[in-house]
């Protein structure tokens, strides 16, 4: 037994949470269990609360900014967790990831320009790319079934083509890759790095899951790969994902190159956002205190999580293929093996399940006949939900 209990249902209900409370409004059913947006269904970290507590109890919130001691909090973590160093200068803050992928595409990229992802992947980037008046060029990532367990890998011949084809600006890179679950390991993170040098493609990287990797598999921050690769990148980091703080809007982004930092700070400028929220900064700086033991607590039971997911799949639905996570608590399931639509796909999940997943063919094409389950939730939340996908294909089964 540990020493904090993720068994714990907390009912999340009439909170105005974005996962409970908007099936509706969403075009869901209303009773539908939802394991989609990828937050977690586990409280935060005791420290963090008291924290924010202590903070509340002062009774004034007036503009705030970080200051030295916070950001040396954010320097240590990545220095202790990720093995890199980065400086204070070099960070900016913004309310969210997405957010500062936008800011990024807009301070290193031209209206027009092309912009490379690796689908399938988080859709919000396809989104912010168009909306923002650029193109999305997908390179996609190969799929094959080994094992009966799905298996990612990067072509990086077609990758080099699609730079040179379409005079790529811009390249985000989302590692750990969401939804596949890869953490992409340094040889491959050094391919990559090589050919953007190479063409002179500015890096974005989306590492917002980093700090849930599993047993045998390492997070390496592309930019700590060398002062080159450093120089063409833009790390975007957060403790929402990793301390379940989404709420709390804030996100630490680490830009070494002053040029593109000096580019990326007067977009945030155009936008009117200044100071960052003051609980958002509390909570970050007591979470990468205090955090770490809840943690590795917290991964232990993921993990179990997952391999309940994956013997469950073996056993009751063996036309069901699982692509494992090195990476993220979210779990990339390959339902092509029934042979029916990806309208009757999620009719069924939806309908007969009572469950709401995230789609696979909103990652893009490549996702098609895929469902992302998030499994950050107490396990019988997690044994309710399998068993409701069984329900709803063991018909199929036969």
């Amino acid at each position: 037994m540990g020493i904090y209990d993720f068994d714990k249902t907390i009912d999340r209900k009439n909170t105005n949470s974005l996962k409970y409370d908007f099936a509706l409004e969403r075009g869901k059913e209303k009773d539908v269990m939802p394991l989609w947006v990828a937050d977690m269904d586990f409280a935060t970290v005791p420290k963090i609360t008291e924290a924010m507590q202590q903070r509340i109890q002062h009774g004034i919130f007036g503009y705030t900014y970080p200051k030295e001691e916070y950001q040396q909090t954010i320097i240590d973590w990545q220095k202790r967790r990720h093995n890199y160093n980065c400086r204070p200068e070099w960070l900016v803050y913004t309310p969210g990831v997405v957010f500062a992928i936008s800011m990024a595409i807009r301070a290193v990229t031209d209206v027009g320009d092309a912009i490379l992802v690796q689908t399938p992947v988080y859709y919000p980037f396809s989104k912010t790319i168009r909306e923002n008046g650029r193109k999305v060029i997908s390179n996609s990532l190969r799929y094959e079934i080994v094992d009966r367990k799905g298996v990612y890998t990067i072509d990086f011949e077609e990758f080099e083509k699609l730079i040179v084809a379409h005079s790529i600006k811009a390249f985000i890179l989302c590692n750990p890759h969401n939804p596949v679950g890869r953490v992409w390991n340094k040889e491959e993170l050094e391919r990559l790095g090589a050919i953007c040098l190479k063409h002179n493609v500015t890096i974005i990287a989306d590492e917002i899951h980093e700090d849930f990797i599993y047993p045998t598999h390492k997070h390496i921050p592309i930019a700590s790969l060398s002062k080159q690769i450093e120089d063409i990148t833009i790390t975007c980091t957060s403790p929402s994902k990793t301390f379940n703080l989404a709420g709390l809007q804030l996100s630490n982004i680490i830009i070494s190159n002053k040029s593109i930092r000096s580019a990326f700070r007067q977009e945030i400028d155009k936008t009117g956002y200044d100071e960052p929220n003051i609980l958002g900064v509390v909570a970050c700086q007591a979470a990468y205190t205090f955090g770490e033991e809840w943690l590795e607590e917290l991964k232990q039971y993921l993990l179990e999580n997952i391999r309940f997911v994956q013997n469950f799949i073996e056993t009751q639905l063996p036309k069901v293929v699982m692509t494992i996570p090195e990476g993220t608590y979210l779990v990339w399931l390959d339902f092509n093996g029934y042979g029916i639509s990806a309208e009757e796909l999620e009719e069924r999940i939806q309908k007969k399940g009572k469950l709401w997943l995230d789609e696979g063919i909103i990652f893009g094409d490549e996702g098609k006949g895929f469902e992302r389950i998030n499994i950050a939730a107490p396990k019988k939340t997690i044994e309710e939900a399998m068993n409701r996908i069984y329900d709803a294909f063991k018909d199929l089964e036969l």
